[in-house]
Parts: C-alpha cells; sequence; structure tokens
C-alpha cells in the first residue's frame, strides 16, 4: 500500500540529539579520544584568554572540534563548514552545539586563529596525541622514520614575479586585456627563487619533487614518524631549497633526542636516497642515532652508508616500516586539504600542517583501537 504525505511538518522533537548518532558511529570513537586531548589543553587556553575582559568568546574547544571535523570530512571552506554546522546534527553533536544553538560567523576562524597561532595550539595539540598515543602503548620511542613533502601554495604562477621594479616593468608581468586576470606569458624568462618571489605568499619558493617534474610554488613540510605505528611525533614547515629536508630532519632530530632518557638504546632513523649525503648521515650519528637510510648508489657514486649498517636486521625492517610516512602524506593531501594550502605564510602553514598530522594521529589510534592492537 502506498503511503502518503502529512503535509503537516512537526514543530518540536522529542527525540535527544545524543540519541541521533549511532552507538557505533567512527565520530564516537573518535570524540572519546579528543576530549581527554582537550581536557590537557585547558590550561593553555586559559593563558591565551583574557581574564573576566569582554565578552565571553567561543569556547576554544569547540573551535578546534569544529576544525577538526573540517578535516576530517574534506570541508573544502570554513564558510561551508559553518553552513554545515547549521543543519547537520552530526557536526552539531561532535563540535558541541545544541540543536537550538546558533552557529557562528566563518569570520570566528579568522579572528582567533592569531591567538591560535600565538598559542602554538596545533603544536600543543599534536604533542598531548603523541601523549595519548604512548599511554595506549602505541610508541617504540626508539625507531623513527623522517621525510618531507612539496605544500603547494595558495598562490598562482602569475604572482611570481621580479623583486626589483625595473625588472617587473620588462616581463612577466599583466596585460591589459583583463585587470583582474590578466594573460601572462613567461616563455623565454629565467625565473628563480634568487631573482623572483611571490606577490601573494612571499613565504613560498619555486619548487618541484624531481627531475622532469613541474616546479610549483610551494611549502615544504617534514615530519618525524615513529616506526611502531606509523604515528606522527613532529612536524616541520619551512620553504623549500636544496637542503630543506636536511636541516628540518636535523631540528626534528634534536628535539627527539632531548625527549630520550638518557641510558635509553641507541635509536633509529629511516630516510631515503635524498638524505644519502655524508653531512646528514654525520649529523644524525651526531645526535645519538643509527642513520639508516636507502642507499643511493645511481651512477656510480657512493653511499654514505656500508655494510656495516645495511648487513643488521633493523635496517631492512627500518626500509619496509619507513614507507608507512607516505600514507601521512597522502592521506592529509586527500583527505585532510593539503593538497592545495589554503593559507598564505609559513607560520599559518605550519599550523595548518601540524594539526592535520594530529588528526591523521587520531584516525590511527581509533583504527588501532577497534581491531584491538591498544586498549
Amino acid at each position: 500500500m502506498r503511503g502518503t504525505e502529512s503535509g503537516q511538518v512537526a514543530l518540536f522533537s522529542y527525540v535527544d540529539l545524543e540519541r541521533r548518532i549511532p552507538r557505533d558511529h567512527p565520530l564516537r570513537a573518535m570524540k572519546a579520544l579528543v576530549e581527554p586531548v582537550l581536557a590537557e589543553l585547558s590550561p593553555r587556553f586559559a593563558a591565551i584568554y583574557a581574564d573576566d575582559v569582554g565578552r565571553p568568546s567561543i569556547p576554544p574547544e569547540q573551535l578546534l572540534r569544529a576544525l577538526l571535523v573540517q578535516v576530517l570530512y574534506t570541508v573544502r571552506s570554513e564558510r561551508q563548514l559553518i553552513e554545515q554546522l547549521d543543519y547537520n546534527l552530526l557536526f552539531r553533536w561532535f563540535v558541541g552545539l545544541g540543536v537550538d544553538e546558533a552557529v557562528w560567523h566563518p569570520t570566528t576562524f579568522t579572528k582567533n586563529r592569531d591567538r591560535l597561532l600565538a598559542g602554538h595550539v596545533a603544536e600543543a595539540f599534536l604533542g598531548a596525541v603523541v601523549r595519548l598515543a604512548d599511554a595506549k602503548g602505541l610508541l617504540s620511542k626508539e625507531h623513527f622514520t623522517i621525510d618531507g613533502t612539496l605544500l603547494e601554495a595558495w598562490a598562482s604562477q602569475k604572482s611570481f614575479r621580479p623583486k626589483d621594479a625595473q625588472e617587473k616593468q620588462g616581463g612577466g608581468g599583466g596585460g591589459t586585456d583583463d585587470p583582474g586576470n590578466p594573460t601572462v606569458s613567461f616563455r623565454g624568462q629565467k625565473r628563480s627563487n634568487a631573482t623572483h618571489a611571490s606577490t601573494t605568499d612571499p613565504d613560498a619558493r619555486l619548487a618541484r619533487k624531481g627531475n622532469g617534474k613541474e616546479a610549483k610554488l610551494a611549502h615544504q613540510g617534514s615530519v618525524a614518524m615513529d616506526n611502531r605505528h606509523g604515528l606522527v611525533v613532529r612536524t616541520a614547515v619551512g620553504p623549500p631549497s636544496g637542503t630543506a629536508e636536511a636541516e628540518q630532519a636535523a631540528e626534528m632530530l634534536m628535539g627527539l633526542a632531548a625527549e630520550r632518557p638518557a641510558r635509553a638504546r641507541r635509536g633509529t632513523v629511516g630516510l631515503d636516497k635524498a638524505y644519502d649525503t655524508r653531512p646528514c648521515v654525520s649529523a644524525v650519528r651526531g645526535v645519538g642515532f643509527t642513520p639508516h637510510v636507502a642507499q643511493n648508489d645511481t651512477k656510480g657514486r657512493a653511499s654514505a652508508v656500508d655494510g656495516r649498517t645495511t648487513r643488521h636486521p633493523g635496517y631492512a625492517e627500518s626500509q619496509v616500516r619507513r614507507k608507512m610516512v607516505e600514507e601521512g602524506f597522502g592521506w592529509g593531501k586527500v583527505v585532510g586539504l593539503l593538497k592545495k594550502l589554503r593559507h598564505r605564510g609559513t607560520a599559518r602553514v605550519d599550523w595548518v600542517f601540524t594539526f592535520t598530522m594530529a588528526a591523521y594521529d587520531l584516525v590511527r589510534i581509533r583504527t588501532l583501537q577497534r581491531v584491538g592492537v591498544c586498549a
């Protein structure tokens, strides 16, 4: 028998918001992981907000939950995120908004971003997630992998113009056919980071991933990953250059070395062929780690590591484990909105990259809990 529409919209709902969310929904497990992390950050939030001055702000816990939803569900803009929060009951429940509570204006994130940047909230959030993983026995704290990736900047090739005002008049400038989006031809011009800079994102640099690849305006992002379950424990972002990856690796290794107990066993670091240079290998050994670098013996060049390192079973294990770092980069770019950045400047890109890697860790921990690896 065919049903008929009543044509009457119910004025009130007597179903609690909590009951509308399925008991086995993935966001329930995610929320259970996020709440202790936010509770740990509460003193930091109190320090970056004024005491008893002005109107009460939107709770920073709600802002971070909303940003986490944006990353997890690939919501491409904060304006669209606010639109989703207005009618999506699942998102309201996760963020902590009641059914009848008004949503915020999209500029709320813009106004609070500087405060979150100044408070190093993303770095603290990742640190709290790492401590949560450690409490669940998911970290080895001895065996790591370090690798980097290019993050395409929110800037077009047309914005990459000569630094000298006189050169700017000579070529590579815009035509008069469309002032908003002029026709630009770079044919026959030599452009480099030494002579040109982006007017949209001055911190971005022209870079390419390898020979034969196209050059793009980008930032350099690197991570240090714990090899036991592929969890990111440290991040670094800066302008790309020939030595950027090695410099970021050294910075993160020094931090990891400082956190290790004085009598801990010598750790290992898995690295790809790009790090197979004598200065890099010496720097890794200098901070107390064994460099498990993939040997770059192409074109007859000698590798910086020899049989004294590669003969051990741990070296082969590191070469297998280090590939897990690409899973984090892939997730961040496909799901976490890192394929094309939406923020400009090294500081903002660093914040977004760190927060996205923390979200990836939470997804990994949730999965490991589901399969019974941790409690």
